[in-house]
Order: C-alpha cells, then structure tokens, then sequence
C-alpha cells in the first residue's frame, strides 16, 4: 500500500536489512527457547558497533536492550520469541516474489528486524548518541516475562511497539481475558453413556451456551475457543474435561461486568446428575486503552507520514501484546509495524518485505527528528 508513494526521505541498506531478517527467521525461537536468537542478536549488534546490554530474565533467558541515555524518552519495543513451530519442518525462510515466509515473519521478527536495522543505519549516518531505546523482549508470547523484568528496571515516556499493523499506527488496543474452564463428570463403561454422566457433553453445553450470550449481548468481543481436552478414557466416558477461552475485549468495555457475566452463563448449565458440574476461573486480565491521537509522540508521526507520502490513519489493536504491560506501567504505546494479524500464528505466515524496510525507513525517520539538535523533537 506504501510502497508507491513513499518517499525515500531516511534510506535503509535493503540489502543488509533482509540477511538479517532471513537469519532471526530460521534460528528457531519459541517462548522459553529464545537465548540463541539473543546471542546470534547481540553479536550481530556487537559487529555493527552497537553497544547493547543483556538483561536477565530468568537462567538461559535474557532481553536485549541498547540505549545511549537512561532518560530517553521513546522506546522501540519488539518481541523476539515466536509461537511454537506448527510444522517443524518448515518453519524457516523463504521468499516468493515480495513476500517472505516463515515463522514469525509477522509476529513479529519482521518489524524486530526493522528497527535493528533503523538503529544500525542511525549510526551509520549519524555522529551522535540514539535519542530513544531499543529493547527486544522474550517471553511475549506466553507469560510477558521479558516485558515485565525490563520494566523493573527502566522506564519511558513513550514507546513504539513492533506488532503487525500494516504500518497503520494503533493508539488504542483491546483488553484481553483468558478463562480456564473445567467440567466433571462420572466414569463410566462406554456402553453405559449418557449425556448426563459424560463431562464432554457437560463442556459442549457451556461452550454454547457461552458463544450464544457472546454473539447475542456482546458482538464486540471476539470469543474464541482453544485447548479442548479431555481425559484419557479409553472405552470408557470420560470424567473430566477442559477448556481455555480467549476473550479479546475493546478498550472502553466494562472489564469487570464481563468477567462476571462470563462466569454466571458458564456455571447458569445445570448439573443433570451427580457428581457434574462446571468450575471457571479467569487467569489472565489485561486491560486495554485508548490514546488520544495528539501529544509529541502523535504529532512526530504524523510529520513523518506527511513527509514520506504516507496517508494518515489509526486503528484498534485487536490481539494482547507486550504494550498492555507499557502501559500499566504508565508508559504510553502506540502499536506500529509491518505484516498483518490476521498471517500471524498460521500455517503460511508472511509478510511483504516492501512493509519491514518501509517500517525500518519510518523508525529511521523518527530516531533522526529525535537527534539533539535545534529544532528537534523531544519526547
């Protein structure tokens, strides 16, 4: 969408930037197994004359994170762990025309790369300090850990966050919930079942029982169903079963009316015998926000967009990500990176390499108006 209007204001080394994306693409980094990706990184950075720090998260786990100025008042944000490989066979990289394949190439070593590449160029053509931080992050994929220890240890005013939005800046960002559900039921011979004995059946029922209330009272949260278990029966019914829900909320919705109204629907199925019944708890709440598009941080993008040919417009962030854990912290995140959502964790996941060096180009853009000198931005 970019590619034909943008102007090349801030180039990048093309060239450069795509060996390095094919190398983050095939070293395999799923969450918890991220620390080879880390040390291939801060070499590759160490070559580049970029002094970067390591950051402990746990043993064998560490962030990256490369600043000139503790104070700095921007942070590029980007996660290097990716979901675990659905076929590990092929994960890796490969290109076909303008696209590149391969496991986290949207989510979201594509826009990681990027700004790597911005801060390398950044030096390259510049004599002075970076005016803003670089972290790359493990774990987002799971827990968050990698954000949460950073954000022990530092803090900044703003920050730019790398997930896939086709280069259209996010000021707002969906809250997230995540229940774990359970039902029980009664072993049995198989010969012996019964709706009413076999916690399957139980589990179904609530399942749509809670999609039905979803699409009805409350379309604007996307309700998905994941992880369906249940036990190990054998010829037998089985007397256990599990669910996890994810539950992607906008940011203005009341949070806390829905979790309760979750766990009324789920436990409102009746237990038709003995020994049946539904157990749900919430696990995970992440609330969401929206920024208003004005402040510096607002206005220094728009200038770039402006400059680079770029039309401007924001959208909504859909999924959970690291810039929930920002901005409880009282950080404020704008979500901007190349690739989609929608190829993020599928089976062909791809990004068109025209959006990373157009993304590597904006960052480059944004870290030169921040540079020290007069009339220069400051965050």
């Amino acid at each position: 969408m970019h590619e034909a209007t943008m102007k090349n204001t801030h180039p990048v080394n093309e060239q450069r930037l795509k060996e390095l994306f094919k190398d983050m693409v095939d070293i395999y980094s799923p969450s918890g197994k991220e620390d080879d990706l880390v040390s291939w990184i801060g070499s590759y950075l160490k070559k580049q004359g970029i002094e970067r720090t390591f950051q402990t998260v746990e043993k064998g786990r560490r962030n990256i994170i490369v600043t000139d100025d503790n104070d700095a008042g921007l942070l590029f944000l980007g996660h290097i762990d990716t979901v675990p490989a659905p076929d590990f066979d092929h994960y890796g990289y490969s290109e076909e025309d303008d696209i590149i394949y391969g496991l986290g190439t949207a989510d979201m070593k594509g826009g990681c790369a990027a700004m790597i590449e911005a801060f390398v160029s950044f030096r390259e053509q510049t004599d002075g300090g970076f005016p803003a931080a670089l972290a790359l992050v493990v774990g987002e994929e799971e827990t968050g850990d990698g954000a949460l220890a950073l954000l022990d240890d530092y803090h900044f005013t703003w920050s730019i966050v790398g997930e896939p939005t086709r280069l259209v800046p996010c000021f707002s960002h969906y809250g997230y919930l995540e229940f774990m559900v359970s039902a029980a039921g009664r072993r049995l011979h198989a010969s012996q079942a019964s709706i009413h004995d076999n916690a399957v059946f139980t589990m179904l029922n609530t399942l749509l029982r809670l999609a039905d209330h979803c699409a009805a009272a409350r379309s604007d949260v996307i309700f998905n169903i994941r992880d369906l278990m249940s036990s190990s029966a054998g010829f037998a019914v089985p007397d256990h079963c599990e669910v996890w829900l994810d539950l992607h909320v906008p940011s203005r919705f009341p949070i806390e009316d829905l979790i309760f109204e979750v766990e009324d629907v789920a436990r409102g199925v009746p237990a038709e015998s003995s020994g049946n019944g539904i157990d749900i708890s919430c696990n995970t709440i992440h609330r969401g926000y929206s920024l208003p598009e004005k402040g510096p941080l607002a206005d220094l993008l728009k200038e770039v967009y402006r400059e680079r040919g770029i039309p401007w417009g924001t959208d909504t962030f859909l999924s959970d990500s690291d810039a929930v854990h920002l901005w409880q912290s009282g950080i404020r995140p704008v979500i901007l990176g190349p690739g989609g959502l929608e190829m993020a964790h599928t089976y062909d996941e791809c990004v068109p390499f025209s959006e990373v060096r157009d993304a590597a180009e904006i960052y480059l853009s944004i870290l030169m108006k921040l540079m020290g000198k007069p009339g220069s931005h400051t965050l």
